[in-house]
């Protein structure tokens, strides 16, 4: 049976999101100490205190509010892989990103968000992204629609018709992945690189861009996004042209845009 998200689970979901930031991330943003900040797999790629004594709240949390369900966090994850076999089981599954954009965060950079997706059957129900020093609340609810600080958020097109993408990050693009984004560039849209996913959605999500064009699933930088993006009236498609699945097995790149045919137009673009 598929758990239905109430206005009640709603508040209180976030009301502990913005709770556990208030005390465990934004505290320590830019008064990190050199112990705070561990490299996992390499300079590109950073775990700090915030990250994982927020997603240790965030579990306890989460968890009291919804018993019976369980987490896919990105720090169980990296110590555990097998944590996101849990993303296939039939339980509600909270599946959280305690500091997405972490490098923003390391140096100081106001360009980081908290991320918390409710996912059932691979489906999001309900999904959280906070951006806590641009004091930005952004919420969606299967089929009720996408929410910016409790007012209605809709995709828009560009007034110039410019498509606007947000693109996989330059250090972590292999040669193919350069030569795809280049046929976006070559096609005249403007594209940026993301160094925080969820405030890509955002901006997606309340008319700023059009699109994003990635080359990785990690479904905790991509759950929230996904539900925000479609309930405020977008849409996402994998280059299979099929749409974007959260628990992983997509067909890469991937594309979710501010409808479904400009999702079709950014993977048309980037086809081999």
């Amino acid at each position: 049976m598929v758990y239905e998200v109430n206005e009640d689970l709603l508040a209180a979901v976030e009301r502990a999101v913005r709770a556990v930031v208030a005390e465990e991330v934004t505290p320590r943003w830019r008064r990190l100490a050199a112990e705070d900040v561990i490299e996992k797999n390499g300079p590109y790629d950073l775990v700090t205190t915030a990250d994982r004594r927020a997603e240790e709240r965030l579990t306890e949390e989460l968890t009291a509010l919804l018993p019976g369900s369980v987490v896919v966090g990105e720090e169980a994850v990296s110590a555990d892989p097998g944590v996101l076999k849990r993303l296939d089981g039939d339980e509600p599954v909270w599946v959280v990103d305690p500091v997405d954009g972490t490098a923003n965060f390391v140096r100081g950079e106001d360009g980081y968000a908290t991320l918390v997706t409710l996912v059932q059957g691979g489906e999001p129900l309900a999904s959280w992204t906070y951006v806590p020093e641009r004091q930005l609340m952004a919420t969606a609810r299967r089929g009720a629609g996408a929410y910016l600080n409790g007012q209605p958020i809709h995709t828009a097109p560009a007034p110039d018709g410019i498509l606007r993408i947000a693109t996989s990050n330059p250090v972590y693009r292999t040669d193919r992945e350069q030569l795809l984004l280049g046929r976006l560039e070559a096609a005249d849209a403007v594209t940026r690189p993301c160094t925080c996913a969820g405030i890509e959605y955002l901006e997606l999500a309340r008319g700023g861009t059009d699109g994003v064009a990635f080359f990785w699933e990690l479904p905790w930088d991509h759950a929230a996004g996904l539900l925000l993006v479609t309930e405020a009236g977008g849409a996402s498609l994998t280059a299979t042209g099929k749409p974007f699945r959260i628990p992983g097995g997509n067909a890469l790149p991937f594309s979710i845009a501010r409808d479904a045919e400009t999702a079709r137009r950014i993977i048309e673009l980037m086809g081999e």
